[in-house]
């Protein structure tokens, strides 16, 4: 047989073979069919705790909030409306040390997040992977939000209210802002300050780990492992 026949027939059974294991010939990336249960849960997984534990260190630190020009959490609506009157009436201080407190506190609760995040990985099924793995760009963060919002907000709360609790501002203000709010001059989520700060603080860490997951989304590669290259290089169909 002549040379050049000889290598395209190898060239054209070594396509057929890689085809029928699930590889693409352009670039010998696996199919996402062809990987296994256990490969996409644990590829997603690694995803997951990678993303949630950059963005809990991230905001976790000291000035993680405070320093930070995306993340750092402004007065309530209600008292920034009022804060040049504040400072007029030599209350500027107060209202400073108010932001303070806010943004210490939340830099305090965050790294409670890592512990119920971690959980919430240990618990994905195959099926809620799948559907990550295929889902919309902030399909892994979604998951988050509904599995740990509700019980990280519980632990938020009590660490804002004991940074919070020690400037009577923040006292004053959750008095007057329930009022204002029974007649609809405030709006309900921003009339308690640990409220306000610990959902301000849940929305950070949740559009952080967005990020992450867009981040591994669009370059599995550059991110790291050989597994999330494998599994997420199949969703990407590379």
């Amino acid at each position: 047989m002549p040379l050049r026949r000889s290598l395209l027939s190898c060239l054209l059974l070594t396509s057929l073979a890689l085809t029928s294991l699930g590889l693409a010939s352009p670039g010998f990336a696996l199919s996402l069919d062809a990987l296994s249960n256990a490969d996409v849960s644990a590829g997603l997984k690694e995803a997951l705790n990678k993303g949630s534990a950059a963005a809990v260190a991230q905001l976790g630190q000291q000035g993680g909030f405070l320093n930070s020009s995306r993340f750092k959490i402004p007065l309530p609506p209600a008292v920034a409306k009022l804060e040049s009157g504040l400072r007029l009436f030599g209350m500027g201080d107060q209202a400073d040390a108010l932001v303070v407190s806010m943004n210490r506190a939340a830099e305090a609760a965050v790294p409670e997040a890592k512990a119920l995040l971690v959980d919430a990985v240990k618990k994905m099924s195959v099926e809620d992977a799948k559907g990550i793995l295929t889902g919309g760009n902030d399909a892994a963060t979604q998951y988050f939000r509904r599995t740990t919002q509700a019980p990280l907000m519980e632990k938020f709360l009590p660490i804002v209210r004991q940074a919070t609790a020690k400037l009577g501002l923040a006292a004053s203000y959750n008095q007057l802002a329930g009022k204002a709010s029974s007649f609809g001059l405030v709006k309900a989520e921003d009339a308690n300050l640990e409220q306000y700060v610990a959902t301000r603080a849940l929305d950070s860490l949740y559009t952080l780990i967005g990020e992450q997951e867009k981040a591994i989304r669009q370059d599995p590669v550059g991110q790291g492992t050989a597994l999330l290259s494998k599994v997420f290089g199949a969703a990407l169909g590379k």
